[in-house]
């Protein structure tokens, strides 16, 4: 069953932001070698709960929680046939694998991920 594994936090000012996170929860922020401004934010070592991400707000960016799947392609389809909306299409990310963002029939927004290390 896919589940939420990863959320995205948006900010004008990432570093700033990233401080206040760790003063306040005590997470860890680790800026990402790809290819955007990409902060990975780790929010516990044994404890439940997932891990997320931190990037550089641009115009009308929210945060967005991701659910990881087996093929996206597969899903994408799904999503449209039961009146979704894919917002942002399926887009590689190299050395991970491929995102897409969709619209739920009332507005709400989710990333899907398929894990694909050979993904360049």
């Amino acid at each position: 069953m896919p589940r939420v594994v990863h959320f995205e936090i948006n900010a004008e000012k990432p570093e700033q932001l990233a401080k206040f996170y760790e003063q306040v929860f005590n997470w860890k922020f680790e800026k990402w070698k790809g290819p955007m401004d990409y902060w990975l934010i780790m929010t516990g070592d044994n404890e439940s709960g997932i891990d997320g991400g931190l990037l550089r707000r641009e115009k009308g960016t929210i945060a967005v929680n991701t659910i990881s799947v087996s093929l996206i392609d597969d899903y994408i389809e799904m999503i449209k046939r039961n009146k979704g909306e894919i917002i942002v299409p399926k887009t590689p990310i190299p050395g991970v694998g491929w995102t897409a963002q969709f619209k739920d029939p009332e507005g709400n927004i989710f990333g899907l991920m398929e894990e694909d290390t050979t993904v360049k």
